[in-house]
């Protein structure tokens, strides 16, 4: 149940930018969640729904952009994709992979008034 605090974090941040660039209402947030991130997106969503009543996002759509998982070997050096960790390298067989992308979250865009 992390998701109810980063739905909290993620209209924390939201309310602090539109401080500083002075907008009054948020229309639609575009968030990268990585594969790998451990995310139930849909808890998310509901989350998001109930923190933000009475807020600048009070009406925000959330569009969810997923992110591949990808990763390096370190015994053959072959970049290749992942779904889950401890993931075999498809090259070598080895269990020596590197996450290096889809573990993130972030905000990509926030479209305001």
């Amino acid at each position: 149940m992390h998701e109810l605090s980063l739905a909290e974090s993620l209209l924390q941040v939201i309310e602090d930018v539109a401080r500083e660039q002075q907008f009054s209402r948020v229309k639609t947030v575009w968030l990268e969640i990585g594969k790998l991130a451990c995310v139930e997106q849909e808890s998310l969503r509901f989350f998001f729904d109930a923190v933000k009543a009475d807020s600048v996002a009070q009406k925000a759509k959330l569009e969810i952009i997923g992110i591949a998982g990808k990763a390096r070997c370190e015994n053959c050096h072959q970049n290749c994709g992942i779904e889950t960790y401890y993931t075999a390298c498809p090259y070598c067989g080895q269990y020596a992979l590197k996450v290096t992308q889809g573990e993130e979250m972030r905000i990509k865009e926030l479209e305001v008034e």
